[in-house]
């Protein structure tokens, strides 16, 4: 058996799955706001399951940002600043005093669906995380591949495609507000919708006007369907994954698989793409479920 800890800006999940991906234990509680807390909670949270199963088990975390192999401290982890610059895998190592295995919460959602959920049937996986912001992770073969520099599958960080920019009329010389993100996340759907429009909406309201067909609201969805299919053609055109599963409060929000599907193809190479999109067999579960998988050897 394996124990996976999912931490998050406000809790940590912990879970641990039997050899055959069955849920033995599953717990949330709410996450301390320093760093050294956290250590002590997942710390105790091992101790306390280990005693009650009467074994030891791999241990696996997930979380925002992405360990970086050179420094060895957690980078971009803009909403859980508390282990933000800190070597988190090597304080769990000493604190439990054996191997654990880190990594960013987009690889885990990948991992967890590639392995037992809506991917398992693929070779190429990729994982996207469409909620407050836009993350994602690449499986092969049932095998993690976050590169050297441990950022392999963070196409949320890209730049828009020159022609989705062009059609956002966008003139910025930040980098940060020309990033995909800043179109396609929840938050920048939200930011970009009120400052066009003079609203002051969340997303989620967003998308409520867009089921109820609003006009405004129907042409900004669109936009946004069409800045996601040019986004994802840039993955395709190099990775060609047999497979894309979203997950996140914006995927689950409408249903833009038939359209994004058609609109891909207008932008890869070749002009065609037999891949398919699929919604989590785990939901919000996935990220948890593949920190309990991180006890198998990952590659890149």
């Amino acid at each position: 058996m394996q124990i996976g800890f999912d931490v998050g800006a406000t809790k940590i999940e912990s879970v641990i799955l039997d050899d055959q991906g069955n849920e033995k234990h599953r717990e949330r509680t709410d996450c301390p706001k320093d760093y050294n807390s956290i250590i002590r909670v997942i710390k105790g949270t091992v101790k306390e399951l280990e005693k009650k199963h009467i074994q030891t088990f791999p241990v696996g975390v997930c979380h925002p940002g992405v360990h970086s192999p050179q420094s060895g401290l957690v980078k971009n982890a803009p909403n859980c600043i508390w282990i933000e610059k800190k070597p988190f895998q090597k304080d769990l190592r000493e604190a439990l005093g054996r191997e654990v295995f880190c990594e960013n919460d987009g690889n885990c959602f990948a991992l967890s669906e590639a392995m037992d959920g809506a991917g398992k049937h693929y070779k190429i996986v990729y994982g996207i995380i469409l909620g407050s912001g836009a993350g994602g992770g690449l499986v092969i073969d049932k095998q993690i591949v976050s590169g050297p520099n441990g950022v392999a599958g963070e196409w949320g960080h890209n730049q828009l495609p020159y022609m989705a920019a062009k059609k956002e009329k966008l003139a910025t010389t930040s980098l940060r507000e020309s990033e995909i993100e800043s179109f396609i996340s929840g938050l920048g759907l939200a930011k970009k919708y009120n400052k066009k429009f003079k609203k002051n909406l969340k997303a989620k309201e967003i998308f409520e006007l867009y089921r109820q067909h609003d006009i405004e609201a129907d042409r900004f969805i669109d936009e946004f369907k069409i800045n996601l299919a040019m986004s994802l053609s840039t993955i395709i055109n190099i990775l060609d994954p047999d497979a894309f599963v979203f997950g996140g409060g914006v995927s689950n929000a409408i249903d833009f698989f038939p359209d994004i599907q058609n609109l891909v193809k207008k932008y890869v190479i070749g002009r065609e793409y037999e891949g398919v999109f699929l919604k989590p067999k785990f939901g919000d579960a996935s990220g948890v479920r593949g920190a309990a998988r991180l006890g198998r050897k990952t590659t890149y």
